[in-house]
């Protein structure tokens, strides 16, 4: 089974690196929390095409779970905006934190990843 990214963007002024940090921050519990609910990270946006977040799930089912109709209301609230989520399977991450390589979420010895 392959990993699922959401892209969520809000079309947003660039905030200060002080703002984009506070936010971030603030919300971090909530996204660490979700660990058993199959998030593996997520990395904060900020840019002149507007702020959002990356999502990295173990699974689109598990993606799906979490952004749902009325998360993206409470979302639209939140920012006064409607977000845009796109999402991707990965089938393929390269991981240089952990030094790996994983396909479909599982780790791959050199040897297989070269394959």
């Amino acid at each position: 089974m392959s990993n699922c990214i959401v892209v969520v963007q809000f079309d947003l002024p660039r905030r200060s690196q002080a703002d984009a940090i506070g936010g971030g921050v603030a919300s971090a519990p909530t996204y660490r929390d979700l660990a058993g609910a199959g998030l593996i990270r997520k990395d904060y946006l900020n840019g002149d095409a507007g702020t959002g977040g990356v999502y990295l799930w173990k699974s689109r089912a598990d993606a799906e779970a979490w952004f749902t109709e009325e998360r993206v209301v409470q979302l639209a609230e939140r920012f006064g905006i409607t977000p845009r989520l796109t999402w991707y399977d990965t089938h393929v991450t390269v991981d240089n934190l952990l030094g790996e390589t994983r396909v479909d979420g599982v780790a791959q010895g050199d040897e297989e990843a070269a394959e």
